[in-house]
């Protein structure tokens, strides 16, 4: 593969993606594009002079080379339409606009078997990052590959806690590999090319322009088997994600909140206008997909909790004796404030340690 043609090809003005793709149809390799002379080139683009005249001076080579040199020096993978390595899930029919080259640096499989997004709110609540953790957590038993934007909020939260639990994790970006944005997550992209990995369609250089923000979210959608949308208000780039994933015919997840909270409203109106399931755990994810469960792993998980806090453990403890327990009875045997009690069931529920029944009775999961 010549990575010269390639980006070149990329980089026709008038050429978008959904074009490339036809065009490759036609000409497999672009190198044999560059060959063609007017008439062949007339032929196929019958009376669109500027990109028939882009391609015969090869203007856009001077632009390719000073990035081959680049992905080169920084050692960057140029994924090609035709590569392996590019995302499969990128070349369905749905995803028609999808670009024909990405840069990819990390050591993550794009093709993993099972690959979830998790996108949201900027701004998220306590509750918005404690749903996001538990559920990365969730998929912590699972091979699953965790694909988020590296924005603040959910994005980074849902990339640390996949990190933490060391499941791959992939940043899609709005801009080129020469920078980072935001800047406060320069740690953290570095440490994501351990165990996942940054992607995007830009070169070097590129402005760091608010609309390439909403373009990537497209590649969020189409690299993934589902999308869960943890915290939106009623307008936002998780809901474009949503509904980009709608488009491409992925599985939509949203988390329910209250009615009246703000970051709430656009999970609770996408399962409203059914264009979203209901998420209330993993386990709602994996019935929907069809996706059996690690049996392997599951067994395994009782040993999380030997590293749970002092209280936890004594909570724990009993309703793994009683099965079951009211909050009343918990906070009766257990010697510990309401208060407390009400605090550390909060936090196992979050955990999936815990489930709550009718009537304010709790038992393990």
């Amino acid at each position: 593969m010549n990575n010269l043609y390639w980006l070149a090809f990329s980089m026709i003005p008038g050429v978008g993606g959904k074009t490339a793709r036809q065009l490759l149809d036609i000409i497999p390799n672009p190198e044999d594009l560059f060959l063609e002379n007017k008439k062949g080139l007339e032929a196929i683009f019958g009376n669109k002079t500027k990109i028939i005249d882009a391609i015969l001076s090869k203007s856009m080579f001077a632009q390719a080379e000073d990035e081959l040199k680049f992905i080169e020096t920084h050692k960057i993978q140029l994924l090609a339409y035709n590569d392996d390595k590019y995302p499969q899930r990128l070349k369905r029919a749905e995803c028609g606009d999808t670009p024909i080259v990405l840069f990819y640096k990390g050591s993550a499989d794009l093709n993993m078997q099972r690959v979830v997004s998790v996108v949201g709110t900027r701004k998220p609540t306590d509750y918005g990052r404690q749903v996001t953790e538990r559920l990365v957590q969730e998929m912590a038993a699972e091979n699953i590959l965790v694909v988020s934007g590296l924005a603040y909020g959910i994005d980074t939260c849902s990339h640390r806690v996949a990190l933490q639990y060391h499941l791959p994790t992939v940043a899609v970006l709005g801009h080129g590999l020469d920078t980072i944005y935001p800047s406060d997550n320069r740690s953290l992209a570095k440490d994501m090319l351990a165990n996942g990995g940054l992607l995007t369609e830009y070169c070097s250089k590129t402005k760091l322009d608010p609309h390439n923000f909403p373009a990537r979210n497209r590649i969020i959608a189409a690299l993934s088997d589902a999308v869960i949308v943890v915290e939106a208000a009623k307008k936002g780039g998780a809901l474009i994600t949503a509904e980009i994933a709608n488009g491409y015919n992925r599985d939509v997840f949203a988390i329910p909140g209250k009615i009246n909270d703000l970051y709430s409203e656009g999970c609770n109106n996408l399962i409203k206008t059914n264009r979203a399931n209901l998420l209330q755990s993993m386990q709602d994810l994996y019935y929907m997909m069809g996706w059996k469960k690690n049996e392997k792993a599951v067994a395994q998980q009782p040993t999380l909790f030997d590293e749970l806090p002092p209280e936890q453990k004594k909570v724990y403890g009993l309703l793994l004796l009683h099965k079951e327990l009211t909050m009343d009875e918990i906070v009766e045997k257990s010697g510990l404030s309401l208060p407390k009690i009400a605090t550390i069931l909060l936090t196992l529920e979050l955990k999936n340690v815990l489930k709550c029944l009718p009537g304010k009775i709790y038992k393990l999961v």
